[in-house]
């Protein structure tokens, strides 16, 4: 088995990325696809395809593909519903349409979860059999590990974290969901959420200048309006995943994505704001983890999805 090899597929709206994996390690890349590029889906997935079949070339022993997509998917059959942010993509059989033009096995997942599945079997969450794992960025993602299980639910669409509410009476989210979570803390959110704040306190900023890295720094340089909106943000999160823990019982919440590497100055007032809505049964041996993979967990768990079979993964 230790020269067997998969191909990782990481999705975006942005753009596609792929790898060759063997275990935990990705041994070759290439040049990412730019997903704005293509006017629809059938030009998208002959370019995939035939990504998937240069590498196919290149590297012995390819066994499967995986992709990871930002959207919701039929896991069995690997029919898209929907994507978030990619026009066109409704009702897509994915699976179906890149087999038949690689001869590879092929598994379609969320990228959510593929992003966990990479932490729970290869990465923060491995040795843990209840997990909860997050992706922060432009929208909030989860997978959900009970059992060592991941929970998929009656349309295999489960783990959807970022749509849970924190306000009945809040923000719109994008179906119909007051109070959604990645409203309040998205990327963009959260941005011009503390570029108000500036602006209340009489500072003038671009909205370039409060990116989440840009907030992080000036948190670390001791930045009041920073660390205030850090701390909100945190309280935000903490009041989701309250929420998810008295459900759940996770032993390991792993957090990924761009806002994760905020590091302390988002995981200290997180854990303060956690556990101060948990009892000790809940809280007491609970971790909070910062994800491992970081940009690399969407082609890992994908790949790892293809290789070790559904079976493994359904509920």
């Amino acid at each position: 088995m230790k020269n067997i090899k998969s191909i990782g597929i990481d999705f975006g709206g942005t753009s596609i990325k792929f790898g060759v994996v063997i275990g935990k390690e990705i041994i070759a890349t290439t040049k990412p696809i730019q997903t704005p590029n293509h006017p629809n889906p059938t030009n998208l997935i002959q370019t995939i395809a035939d990504t998937i079949n240069t590498l196919k070339s290149q590297h012995n022993n390819i066994v499967a593909t995986g992709c990871g997509v930002p959207g919701f998917v039929h896991f069995p059959t690997g029919t898209i519903h929907n994507l978030t942010n990619v026009p066109g993509w409704t009702n897509i059989p994915l699976k179906q349409e890149l087999q038949s033009r690689t001869n590879l096995p092929t598994t379609i997942e969320n990228d959510a979860n593929a992003m966990a599945i990479a932490e729970w079997k290869l990465g923060a969450a491995k040795g843990h059999t209840h997990a909860i794992c997050l992706t922060l960025g432009t929208g909030v993602g989860g997978g959900i590990i009970v059992n060592n299980q991941i929970i998929r639910g009656a349309q295999f669409t489960a783990g959807e974290l970022g749509q849970t509410s924190i306000n009945f009476k809040g923000r719109p989210g994008n179906y119909n969901n007051p109070g959604a979570l990645e409203a309040y803390i998205g990327n963009n959110n959260f941005a011009t959420d503390t570029l108000a704040d500036y602006t209340a306190a009489g500072i003038t900023k671009k909205p370039a200048d409060c990116t989440p890295e840009h907030i992080a720094t000036a948190a670390q340089n001791n930045c009041p309006i920073a660390l205030k909106a850090w701390d909100g943000f945190a309280e935000k999160l903490a009041s989701s995943l309250a929420s998810t823990c008295w459900l759940l019982n996770p032993e390991i919440i792993v957090i990924g994505g761009g806002i994760s590497k905020a590091g302390n100055t988002l995981f200290t007032p997180l854990k303060k704001h956690l556990h101060a809505q948990l009892s000790s049964p809940f809280k007491d041996n609970l971790k909070i983890v910062p994800a491992e993979f970081s940009n690399n967990a969407g082609i890992l768990g994908s790949a790892t999805l293809a290789t070790e079979g559904i079976e493994d993964y359904t509920v």
